[in-house]
């Protein structure tokens, strides 16, 4: 049984690890990624108010085999940023990637926001896959897109559930 709680200083080298290991993977360990942020090595100072949450999901062992956040989108009104969604290989396949989507679309819900956005890349065929079955529709890329590598975006109506 896997389980979510909020992300904590201890878990930081953890998730990014889990985050570079995962954009390695996909070609995607270069400039204009997250790979690079500095933030990465220290997420539990960015998030943990109502506007940045970040959630670890741990295995029945205690293990974190994945990760995923969201933040307000400065850019557009009553919208938050769907953020770092990452799995251990382990933990893949198996619809787990799914159920944390719904899981971070209810927390978005419970700090107000009506929309969901999200940023991604064409190597990561498996979460454009799931983003559309989880009802992302792709939109035109956006004026104020930080990573500049990414270049598929996704926007998602959150109606009350």
């Amino acid at each position: 049984m896997i389980k979510y709680r909020e992300l904590t200083a201890a878990d930081d080298e953890a998730i990014a690890a889990l985050i570079r290991d995962n954009l390695k993977q996909f070609g995607l360990d270069i400039p204009g990624t997250v790979y690079f942020d500095e933030s990465l090595d220290h997420l539990s100072d960015i998030y943990g108010n109502k506007e940045r949450r970040y959630f670890v999901v741990e295995d029945e062992t205690g293990k974190v085999i994945g990760g995923i956040g969201f933040a307000r989108c400065e850019a557009m009104k009553d919208t938050a940023e769907l953020q770092k969604l990452y799995l251990a290989d382990s933990a893949k396949g198996n619809g787990l990637g799914y159920e944390m989507i719904g899981f971070i679309e209810d927390k978005m819900r419970e700090a107000g926001y009506k929309r969901s956005y999200l940023e991604t890349h064409d190597n990561l065929q498996a979460a454009i896959h799931i983003y559309e079955r989880s009802g992302y529709n792709e939109i035109e890329r956006p004026e104020e897109v930080v990573h500049s590598t990414m270049n598929r975006f996704f926007l998602k109506e959150l109606s009350d559930q």
